[in-house]
């Protein structure tokens, strides 16, 4: 089942923060992409992948992300840049709940293979 983390964040209201990513998902980031501009009420994803590890990030606004898997089903809220969803294999995701201006990168460590997706929720 995929897992919230607090990211390392560094710095002060004055000056600003840094937030780090890094041994998050198992070997190399293959893949960064980011949504956004997403109409309000729209879903994306809808899939899973049979091997890729991926890490969400929202860097501004929010969205959520359930995530459903032979274990059950869980909703997580991303709404800071200083937390990071790490969704595994055989997790099925579905986005939605964009805020307007909201951003989500997405980080794999597999390059895009159609092979990989698997679309039919558990």
């Amino acid at each position: 089942m995929a897992t919230l983390l607090e990211l390392n964040t560094f710095g002060t209201d004055k000056v600003g923060y840094l937030s780090v990513f890094e041994k998050i998902l198992p070997g190399d980031i293959k893949r960064a992409f980011f949504v956004y501009g997403v109409p309000p009420n729209s879903q994306r994803a809808k899939h899973g992948h049979l091997q890729s590890h991926q890490a969400l990030v929202c860097l501004n606004g929010s969205c959520r992300i359930e995530i459903s898997n032979v274990n059950g089903t869980a909703s997580f809220h991303l709404s800071t840049p200083q937390k990071c969803l790490v969704v595994e294999p055989a997790d099925w995701l579905l986005m939605d709940q964009f805020s307007k201006g909201s951003v989500l990168l997405v980080l794999s460590n597999y390059y895009y293979d159609l092979d990989d997706y698997f679309y039919q929720k558990p």
